[in-house]
């Protein structure tokens, strides 16, 4: 009962710590349990950890685990897959097409995806407004500029 109870006053403590900084596997317990990122195996590690235990799901709609919750709420499959696939939508949405863009599309609900993507590249430099922007940013910039 202890260990569970340690257990439990960890996870607390961990998800009330500040964000993690690392936006290569985003947020979640194991990127805030495993500091390194220095190589492919440690954010493998982190991502790893996210996936097996669904706590980034949590965090993402909680605003906890080093996760920062967005102020336009999307559905939640929206907000995993722009989470799971900053990198990629980052690079189709520079040059306004893809198959992440069109899903993107899809889990919005965007009836006209030509002029979605349309305006998500004439907005890219505002939803991507630097280098360490974060999911629930990239979320908010999208609903503002491209919906």
């Amino acid at each position: 009962m202890k260990k569970v109870l340690v257990s439990l006053a960890a996870v607390v403590a961990l998800s009330s710590s500040a964000m993690a900084a690392n936006t290569q596997t985003g947020c979640g317990l194991g990127a805030m349990l495993i500091k390194d990122d220095s190589s492919a195996v440690m954010l493998a590690l982190q991502s790893t950890t996210n996936g097996t235990s669904g706590n980034q799901t949590f965090g993402i709609t909680s605003g906890t685990l080093g996760c920062k919750k967005t102020k336009f709420v999307m559905n939640e499959r929206a907000s995993e897959f722009v989470a799971s696939n900053m990198d990629t939508l980052a690079k189709e949405i520079s040059v306004g097409h893809g198959e992440s863009v069109d899903t993107l599309a899809e889990l919005l609900n965007v009836q006209d995806k030509a002029s979605f993507a349309s305006a998500l590249q004439a907005n890219y430099n505002n939803i991507y407004a630097s280098k360490s922007v974060k999911m629930a940013d990239v979320l908010d910039n999208i609903s503002t500029t491209a919906i």
